[in-house]
């Protein structure tokens, strides 16, 4: 039997129609919605402020906190300083060609996949928890150290792929002008690859940037006296969430500036593009 060639378009035409109604209905479905759940909590109000917005709450564990907070701060930055070293390593491993090079090759795509492919909260947990109960001499014993090394190790990962995109999109003619003029493999990554492909990934490693920020709050099951632990222990003695705001405040006064940073080089990577495109 064959099929009548008009009749694909109408199901399409019939497709075009119903979509703007359903989306229209499901709109309105999630107004009414949102008036009646806002007219049920209401009367419940009160309750809900003195539970999760008590000022006087938010005073007295706004000190705590905050010291939370910077010691989440220093481990970010450091966290920060070994990520964007040992994934620009890794990158380089990868982007290294030839027979000589090809155990480092093999050694970073392993990496990668084994790094990217585990939870950053079980990996926590497994070095937090698991490297410090073999108790073996030489090696520190604190869960923070661990917990840090495992937020590294994970992060490293995803940034290795930022950073191989980014010398990737660099165009061919690059490396071969570059080896035209008599440069070694690494002179041509250093001197021809690197500093382009490094402008071209800012944007996107600002989102890793913004990520581990929140992370760094997955170090708090180690018992690390972080911003979200103090939280929890204000809220365990109080039996009052309002303390729990105050860290959700204080990270979202550090990831917003940084989201619109990224928005930010990211449209000017745009513009800049489209002028070299003209």
């Amino acid at each position: 039997m064959t099929r009548r060639p008009g009749k694909g378009r109408r199901q399409i035409a019939l497709k075009d129609r119903l979509a703007p109604v359903l989306i229209s209905l499901a709109s309105v479905v999630l107004v009414f919605g949102a008036v009646a759940w806002f007219v049920g909590t209401a009367e419940q109000w009160p309750r809900i402020q003195r539970q999760f917005f008590s000022i006087d709450a938010m005073i007295e564990a706004a000190p705590g906190v905050a010291r939370g907070f910077l010691v989440s701060l220093q481990i970010w930055l450091i966290s920060l300083v070994c990520i964007g070293i040992w994934a620009l390593v890794l990158a380089i491993f990868r982007a290294m060609s030839g027979p000589w090079f090809a155990p480092l090759r093999v050694f970073a795509i392993v990496y990668v996949d084994l790094f990217r492919g585990l939870p950053a909260l079980l990996l926590v947990l497994l070095f937090g928890f698991g490297i410090p109960a073999l108790n073996l001499p030489g090696l520190p014993k604190e869960g923070l150290f661990w917990g840090g090394v495992a937020l590294i190790l994970s992060y490293s990962a995803y940034a290795t792929e930022v950073y191989r995109s980014g010398i990737e999109a660099v165009h061919e003619g690059q490396g071969m002008a570059a080896k035209a003029l008599g440069l070694t493999q690494w002179q041509t990554l250093r001197y021809a690859i690197l500093p382009q492909a490094l402008r071209n990934v800012v944007p996107a490693m600002l989102n890793l940037v913004v990520a581990l920020q929140k992370d760094v709050a997955l170090l708090s099951v180690l018992g690390v006296r972080d911003a979200v632990r103090e939280a929890q222990i204000y809220t365990a003695r109080t039996f009052n969430y309002s303390s729990l705001v105050v860290a959700a405040i204080l990270f979202l006064l550090a990831t917003i500036p940084l989201a619109r940073l990224t928005d930010h080089l990211a449209r000017r990577d745009r513009q800049r593009r489209l002028q070299g495109a003209k």
